[in-house]
């Protein structure tokens, strides 16, 4: 498969990455689409340090253009041709004077895949290396157990034949006996009864040593459906609630459906094999027979293993969710689509003969206290079940344009609530029913999803996911709606694992010991051991913290947003120390060379922060912490973060700018640590036409030391092609204009304003 092929095929997350890819017409998607086996078997990166190859490149790939140009043509797809048409004068106007800018151009795209290509095996990887390690003895075990019953199923099976057999020989005898019984003497008759009697005798011990088998399959049968039920399912749904909260688990049900299916065809030719009995009990029965008095039971055990194995096979393999908040599931908004998919965990061949249509439902058995919401279901709210929608080739119904619609009150609606619970604590279940028909088993499915939190604006929506991340971190009960009438608390080391899994589900990097740390110390305190320590619901999301007007789950949503904004490729790669306390900063920095500096997040910023510290030593061998007011998503927005601390400068003694940033800690090269995210090079720009222009950011220092604590200096960002009133600027004389309004060239001192 081609390299294009492979990109197309990864999930919604991978595939925003190369759309951003190609945003810029100066190589258009379409190139790329139509002509992708052609471009990927050309050697770009050669062609990067040989003209004479990139002019061949150039012409070769004009070539192309119009011949997909000429295909479009004979299709008589007008569109298509018109927009070849003016990619091909794009690519002449591009690179028709420097066909070299092209084959860097293209190589950069192909480069980009693959990198985007690994991440998606390194995340993989990930998952593989982080999640609950498979216990193979215990697959094993089942595995074996499923074979076991399958050759019981087999054997069983042979019996009944050979069975079979016997009674055939013996009804022949019989009624042969009874035929000749008016021309034998009596003596004849009674060694032939004599005879018929032995062969009953061998064929009802025969017919109980049968039920004795079918009564031993089916009980093992029944161990291997607690098996698979009460722990390999339950362990499932556990799995799902983790991932649906961000934990990197396998929550694929290729493996139970495997196990399911195969002991479903077990039990349904056992029920079959029953049914054969009840054929031959027919055909000859007597006084005790095993048949009449045993296989009844035989038979309700198997129907009803059947039903309970169905029932429990009809899951929600997709919880509710609306498709622009993926990574927050089971937050519903009013009037907003919402997606969910049910699976049957059993693939039967002929089930196809009945339409299985699932029917979605909200708070079937909802709590009905006053005040609590109820909600229609619109959409399509009846599927049927079909192969298509899977990818193993299952029975699964999915549901993607359902929308939730509160009903009228006629008493005030949530007003007049006097329940506790607020809407955000509010838990309602979605429940999908059906009914299976097969061989004649007559049987009606239901299963729900996890419990969701309706919310009808998107302010409520990160108070929403506090609650969806509270229960499914502390409960597995589905029907436990009143959850957040008495909320448990949440021990310290289940609450780190599920924070670091916000930031792993989201980014490529979770949080690590020290960085959990500081968070418990900004929810506990400063103390030695957490392991004991427990939070309360209303400590975590509803109250604010210590002299601040928001809570310390809106302080880390606020973070995560701007990482993911802003901050991801930096995050990812470690660069940013981030949760970090004022306390061990100093403790970091103080003994490291001047410049040394360092990222972390800042404490005081509901939406996000960032900010960064250097360290430097004064003549008296003092060491002196700095530290900038922090950066909001309103700075990020129009200057990165990796730009800022490019040019980062401060005013030194007789207004002279100084780089204070060298080194990030421990000890890396500012250049090197960020030199792949800068935007552009410094050098080349002398002889352009006009001067290139760039935002700066610049902190005055203060003229008194700093106090012992923290040193907060301020800011500006400056766009040098705008025009600044003086009042604006950090400056004292011409000079220092001067220094300003320099060029991006590395030349000092070059002339940028004349006489006039």
């Amino acid at each position: 498969m081609s390299l294009w092929e492979t990109v197309k095929q990864l999930d919604t997350k991978y595939l925003e990455q190369v759309d951003s890819l190609y945003q810029n017409e100066s190589f258009p998607m379409d190139v790329r689409e139509y002509l992708s086996h052609w471009i990927e078997t050309q050697d770009w990166e050669d062609a990067i340090t040989n003209y004479s190859l990139a002019t061949i490149h150039y012409q070769n790939l004009l070539d192309q253009i119009n011949n997909q140009y000429s295909r479009f043509m004979q299709e008589k797809q007008f569109v298509c041709q018109h927009n070849f048409k003016k990619y091909r004068q794009n690519m002449q106007e591009c690179y028709g004077e420097d066909p070299v800018l092209l084959a860097k151009v293209v190589a950069a795209r192909l480069k980009q895949e693959r990198k985007i290509l690994n991440a998606v095996v390194e995340d993989q990887q990930t998952v593989l290396d982080t999640s609950q390690p498979v216990d193979f003895a215990r697959h094993q075990d089942i595995e074996q157990k499923i074979n076991g019953l399958k050759s019981g199923v087999q054997a069983c099976e042979q019996e009944l034949k050979f069975l079979e057999e016997q009674q055939d020989e013996f009804d022949f005898k019989y009624k042969t006996c009874k035929f000749q019984e008016s021309h034998s003497s009596p003596k004849q008759v009674e060694e032939e009864m004599k005879v018929l009697q032995n062969m009953l005798n061998i064929l009802d011990n025969n017919r109980k040593k049968v039920i004795e088998k079918f009564s031993e399959l089916l009980k093992e049968a029944e161990k291997l459906l607690d098996t698979l039920v009460k722990e390999e399912l339950a362990e499932w749904k556990r799995r799902q609630q983790k991932a649906c909260i961000g934990a990197p688990l396998d929550v694929s049900l290729d493996l139970l459906e495997k196990w399911f299916t195969a002991t479903a065809l077990c039990l349904f030719q056992v029920k079959r094999l029953l049914k054969k009995l009840e054929e031959l009990g027919i055909k000859l029965t007597y006084d005790k027979d095993p048949f009449k008095t045993q296989r009844p039971d035989l038979e309700k055990q198997a129907r009803g293993l059947l039903t309970s194995l169905m029932q429990s096979a009809f899951v929600v393999e997709t919880q509710p969710c609306m498709p622009i908040q993926g990574k927050m599931p089971l937050v519903l908004r009013t009037s907003s689509q919402f997606s969910v998919k049910p699976r049957l965990l059993v693939k039967l061949q002929e089930v196809g003969t009945h339409l299985m249509k699932v029917k979605a439902c909200i708070d079937k058995n909802s709590p009905n206290g006053k005040g609590y919401r109820k909600f229609n279901i619109l959409g399509t709210t009846t599927k049927a079940m079909n192969t298509m929608e899977s990818k193993s080739g299952g029975l699964c119904a999915d549901f993607r344009h359902l929308q939730l619609k509160e009903q009228k009150s006629g008493i005030g609606g949530k007003g007049s609530n006097e329940a506790s619970l607020v809407v955000t604590e509010e838990l309602h279940v979605i429940s999908f029913e059906t009914e299976l028909v097969y061989q004649e088993l007559n049987v009606v499915l239901e299963t729900c999803s996890l419990p969701i939190v309706v919310i009808s604006n998107a302010s409520q929506l990160l108070s929403g996911w506090a609650s969806v991340v509270w229960y499914n971190m502390l409960c597995s009960d589905s029907k436990n709606l009143m959850f957040f009438s008495n909320p448990p608390l949440a021990p310290w080391s289940q609450l780190s694992e599920a924070l670091s899994w916000q930031f792993s589900s989201n980014t490529k990097r979770h949080l690590d010991a020290d960085q959990l740390s500081m968070l418990a110390d900004k929810l506990f305190g400063a103390q030695q051991n957490y392991a004991d320590c427990c939070i309360t619901w209303a400590r975590f999301s509803k109250e604010n913290l210590p002299n601040q007007n928001f809570s310390f789950w809106l302080w880390l949503q606020g973070i995560l947003e701007l990482i993911k904004r802003y901050l991801e490729d930096i995050w990812n790669d470690g660069n940013i120390i981030g949760f970090l306390s004022r306390k061990r900063e100093r403790s970091l920095l103080k003994k490291k060379p001047t410049g040394t500096f360092l990222l972390r997040f800042s404490e005081s910023c509901k939406d996000g922060g960032i900010t960064f510290s250097w360290v430097e030593h004064l003549t008296n061998g003092e060491s002196k912490i700095r530290t900038v007011q922090p950066y909001t998503k309103t700075h990020l927005t129009n200057i990165p973060l990796s730009e800022i601390l490019r040019f980062y400068k401060v005013m030194a003694d007789e207004n002279v700018p100084e780089h204070p940033l060298l080194y990030l800690y421990p000890n890396i090269p500012k250049d090197e640590a960020f030199g792949k995210y800068y935007l552009e090079s410094e050098e080349g720009f002398q002889n352009d036409k006009y001067l290139k222009t760039r935002l700066i950011v610049v902190s005055e220092r203060p003229s008194t030391p700093p106090d012992e604590i923290m040193d907060e200096c301020n800011l500006e960002n400056i766009e040098l092609s705008e025009p600044m009133m003086w009042d604006q600027i950090p400056m004292k004389t011409l000079q220092d204009l001067m220094e300003f309004f320099r060029t991006d060239s590395n030349i000092e001192g070059s002339p940028i304003l004349d006489e006039k």
